[in-house]
């Protein structure tokens, strides 16, 4: 499991649901090699790790939201999120930033419904 790189918590309880801080694609503060198809993958992965320690699944995600600084790596993302979440599609926006951390060119935080 990666720490985090802020002082956030990466997962926070609020009633019924789990809220899951932005993930990159990193291991303890390094981004994974690659890009877009290098940091995606491991973004998500990241992600699943976090909702699996607080005894849920990535079926039980009801909405995501994907940082992208390059809006041309859209239908890229969509194929390898498509991959992970196979045929559950939670609500999910995609919005362009200008920069994230550590570099990255992708972030996906997430809401899970526990109930």
């Amino acid at each position: 499991m990666s720490k985090p790189v802020g002082p956030y918590t990466p997962a926070i309880h609020a009633g019924d649901f789990l809220m899951i801080s932005g993930q990159i694609g990193h291991v303890d503060g390094v981004l994974v090699e690659g890009g877009l198809n290098g940091e995606a993958p491991k973004a998500l992965e990241n992600l699943k790790k976090l909702v699996e320690l607080e005894g849920t699944s990535l079926n039980q995600v009801v909405k995501t939201t994907v940082f992208l600084t390059d809006m041309d790596d859209y239908a890229q993302m969509n194929e390898i999120y498509c991959s992970v979440f196979d045929e559950h599609r939670p609500a999910r926006s995609a919005v362009a930033v200008a920069a994230l951390p550590l570099g990255a060119c992708i972030e996906i935080e997430a809401i899970v419904h526990k109930g």
